[in-house]
């Protein structure tokens, strides 16, 4: 919605300015809070009036259309005016004229509710009332189940697991939103399908498809760690990992026999029952491999009725008397589509459940779906019923490439560079976004992708047709500007926002270079490959996945408020690089985000940006804080500051930790070659003083023991995740770490412990849900389950010469996973014991992974286990990863 975006981001800018030490003053203070005022003034009348669908109308859209165009043109005064300011110091702006203009457009408000019938309470301001449909509320954090279609499983069970040696090749054919990928999953992440394949691998294709990114995905490994290998390089890699060994390999939403076709020679006929799902919406395609597949069908009434009551009634499932006529006719009229009973059910989820309401939105579905076209008209319903302040963070989902797994932290950051997320006294920025997500997920237009190790949702998916609706609707409302292939763009003189849906191969370089010259406007400009400097006065968010150069000059476009850039070092060969003072100047960024392998040299100056929140690089050394000259100077702290990482080594002295009060998530690497052993403990000696701390990941460095460095260590109360790596920590010095009263996630990594003795203390991680261990010394852990009561995952790594993981660690009531990978075979029995006697006392609850890396180790060790009870049990996974 361009209406609530233009304001939110106008208010934003308002709010930054009044707080900002330096830019405040170019401005007369009263005339900022009259703005002010009338800008929230509007905020409030379009969020309460946009709720109450029955008034909207012509004449609204036109008053929309006034509000938009206003607010658009304030925040182009005003801008413009602070980056004159900046660049060349000039006097006071008088914004009378932009005053008067606002406070027009609020005089056509005031008509328009008298015409309407509204209630105006001057006292209270913007206060005029009207029925709002409540909103129900869900705790669900996690992934959003499914009805499960037991027969078609089944049957896809049987010809994954049946005795045909020869590869097969399955396809699952269906129209968009119909369950295919739905039905593959539930195969894939099946107990028997585990157990019976060597190798499990999931890619998804897409239309626009790189095959390095496909074999990438196949082999488990991240698309910027395959260096200049090439696809062919990365095929025979998949070849070899394949070859003798029993797999299957799920490649989704196929779209061409030409992807197959590239990607054929590399799945090696092993004559051992491997198999390969492919799902697909073109019948062309799974006719192509002259076998049975499986058609997706339509739901049944009774199918879709008993899905329809998940989405719309989650805590009961069971639909309430007075609705279920109404509500059986809406589940009839989504004609079996999985898809959209999932999302109508979503939006009735959250809105009135009132007779009237529900029959206004069974009025509004079309009656005949026979096309996708007909089916964003009824996703569209989902869309038109949210709230004003969701419509444009949904709209930015369609940024993403199809079928990419969206980091809900960096969807975030952008929602808060953009403006659209209202401050709340209660909550910060990023909470009030998490609780936007979370609404986005309960109304079903986004999928819950990957948990974090605390449960939380880390990422999220959005439907293919989802998808198009967001980008058609967006387009339509003039939100982005999209530039796709080989288009040849108009000149952009209106365009704020610009996505480029392409391949950076498929670029006319010059085009768009000189079209984007012609964008005195543009806010936004994000793509997915490629830079050409272009120099945007206005722009705020810059988003560019790969860039071969770092032009200095984005440093002087002072606007920004986040950047986020992936540059290649080593093209260029140097592996180190100075940020230039000019950093400085972006006087309102939010997130300075740099990916690449090496190291960034921050200048002084980094340290007066006290709008920065987020500051992420693969290496920063920050130099050392310049000296207040008094002690409530606020210029040169950090105040907002929320991340940072990694930074390398940071001297957190007393006077550093100072300047970062907010920080909730540090990381901080150090080297070898820090100064003497007394010094290196002073670098990390004031990390208590950070009393919001959360998260803190701390590489150590490959060095001798140092003391009782993190023994006279005194952890932030606030630590809910910690992790060590590299250095050699003594295991009694885990009394301290395991004191910290609200820790949840501990990991111990490569090698970070010394010794071979492990005895927790009781009364101690009494929080811990989750840990993580590598370590090749230990030999005896010596642990009961109330020494870690409330544990739900155990991560067990590299152990070789452990006896055996206590047995009283199954007897934690929370403990749902034991995982041990590349450990020694005793460790692995035990594990294998532990599970066998809590199933004995019938806990279905606990699972158990051990991996190997070569198979000849898992034959071995399969051998050893076979007479175990559990050997066959549902809650076993052995598997082997590598050869």
């Amino acid at each position: 919605m361009a209406t609530y975006a233009a304001l939110a981001s106008l208010m934003s800018v308002l709010d930054q300015i009044q707080d900002h030490p330096r830019i405040s003053n170019c401005f007369h203070k009263k005339q900022l809070e009259s703005l002010s005022h009338l800008v929230g003034f509007l905020l409030d009348f379009v969020e309460i009036t946009h709720s109450h669908v029955g008034v909207l109308s012509e004449e609204y859209e036109v008053l929309e259309s006034d509000i938009a165009s206003a607010s658009y043109a304030a925040e182009d005064v005003i801008e413009t005016h602070v980056v004159d300011q900046i660049h060349s110091g000039l006097i006071l702006l008088d914004l009378q004229s932009v005053i008067e203009v606002i406070d027009s457009v609020k005089d056509k408000v005031g008509n328009f509710k008298k015409e309407m019938g509204l209630k105006l309470d001057q006292k209270e301001g913007p206060a005029y009332s009207l029925p709002t449909p409540p909103s129900t509320s869900s705790s669900s954090n996690g992934k959003s189940k499914m009805v499960e279609f037991d027969e078609e499983l089944i049957q896809l069970l049987d010809a994954l697991t049946g005795r045909q040696p020869s590869l097969q090749i399955i396809p699952i054919v269906g129209m968009g939103g119909i369950g295919k990928t739905t039905l593959a999953r539930n195969a894939y992440e099946s107990r028997l399908i585990l157990n019976h394949f060597d190798i499990c691998a999931w890619a998804t294709i897409s239309q626009e498809y790189s095959l390095k990114k496909i074999f990438s995905k196949l082999l488990s490994r991240q698309t910027s760690g395959v260096g200049q290998e090439i696809e062919q390089q990365l095929g025979q890699k998949l070849y070899q990992r394949l070859i003798g060994r029993r797999y299957l390999i799920i490649l989704d939403d196929v779209w061409s026999i030409d992807a197959w076709e590239k990607m054929m020679f590399f799945f090696p006929d092993n004559n051992n029952g491997s198999r390969i799902i492919i799902t697909t919406r073109l019948s062309n395609v799974s006719i192509y491999f002259g076998s049975s597949y499986f058609s997706k069908k339509f739901l049944d009434e009774d199918k879709s009725w008993n899905l329809f009551c998940e989405k719309a009634f989650p805590q009961e499932e069971v639909c309430p008397p007075q609705l279920e006529e109404i509500g059986k006719k809406i589940a009839k009229k989504c004609k079996g589509l999985p898809l959209l009973i999932v999302v109508i059910g979503g939006l009735l989820r959250k809105s009135s459940c009132t007779q009237e309401y529900w029959e206004n939105i069974s009025q509004n579905m079309n009656s005949i779906l026979d096309s996708e076209e007909q089916n964003l008209d009824i996703l569209s319903l989902s869309y038109r019923q949210l709230p004003a302040h969701l419509k444009p963070c949904f709209f930015y989902t369609g940024i993403y490439p199809e079928d990419y797994e969206i980091h809900l932290s960096e969807l975030i950051k952008l929602w808060i560079a953009e403006g659209f997320i209202k401050p709340n006294k209660i909550k910060s920025l990023e909470e009030v976004g998490e609780g936007y997500l979370k609404d986005l997920v309960e109304r079903n237009l986004l999928s819950v992708g990957r948990l974090r190790l605390n449960g939380q949702i880390k990422t999220c998916t959005i439907h293919d047709l989802v998808r198009d609706l967001c980008i058609k609707t967006a387009e339509k409302e003039k939100f982005f500007y999209f530039i796709r292939f080989c288009d040849s763009p108009r000149a952009l003189t209106k365009e704020r926002r610009i996505l480029f849906l392409g391949k950076n191969s498929e670029i006319n370089h010059d085009l768009l270079s000189h079209a984007l010259e012609s964008a005195p406007l543009t806010r936004s400009f994000l793509r997915n490959a490629g830079w050409r400097p272009v120099r945007f006065r206005l722009l705020k968010v810059f988003n560019v996945d790969y860039t071969d150069s770092l032009p200095s000059d984005i440093f002087e476009q002072i606007n920004l408020r986040y950047v986020w850039i992936y540059y290649d070092f080593y093209k260029h060969k140097h592996y180190s690089r100075e940020l230039p003072w000019t950093v400085s100047l972006l006087w309102n960024v939010q997130t300075l985000k740099i990916g690449g392998f090496g190291i960034f040299y921050a200048p002084t100056e980094i340290w007066s940006m006290p709008q920065l929140r987020y500051l992420e690089f693969a290496r920063l050394c920050l130099p050392t804080p310049p000296l207040r000259s008094q002690e409530k100077d606020d210029s040169i702290v950090l105040k907002n500051l929320h991340t940072l990482k990694t930074v390398v080594d940071l001297n957190l002295s007393e006077e550093v930790c100072k300047r970062i009060p907010s920080v909730k998530i540090l990381k901080i690497k150090y080297n070898d070659f820090l100064p003497e052993r007394s010094s290196r403990e002073t670098f990390i000696y004031n990390i208590g003083c950070l009393h919001k701390l959360e998260s803190l990941n701390c590489q150590l460095g490959n060095v001798q023991p140092c003391g009782n460095l993190v023994r006279n260590l005194k952890f932030p109360t606030s630590l809910k995740k910690l992790t060590l790596s590299g250095r050699k920590i003594e295991w009694e010095d885990l009394t301290t770490i395991g004191s910290s009263p609200n820790l949840e996630v501990l990991q111990l990594k490569d090698g970070s412990m010394t010794g071979s003795e492990w005895n927790p203390v009781e009364g101690e991680f009494l929080r811990l849900k989750y840990l993580f261990i590598n370590s090749w010394e230990l030999k005896h852990w010596n642990a009961e389950s109330f020494h870690f009561p409330v544990l739900e995952k155990l991560y067990l790594s590299g152990l070789l010469h452990l006896d055996e993981i206590p047995l009283g660690i199954g007897e934690i009531p929370t403990l749902a996973l034991i995982h041990l990978l590349s450990c020694n075979e005793s460790a692995s029995m035990s594990a294998m014991s532990i599970l066998e006697e809590q199933e004995s006392f019938g806990n279905d609850h606990l699972r158990v992974v051990i991996q190997f890396w070569r198979k000849m180790e898992l034959e071995r060790f399969t051998e050893k286990v076979v007479d175990f009870e559990c050997f066959n049990s549902n809650n076993l996974q052995l598997q082997s990863l590598a050869d």
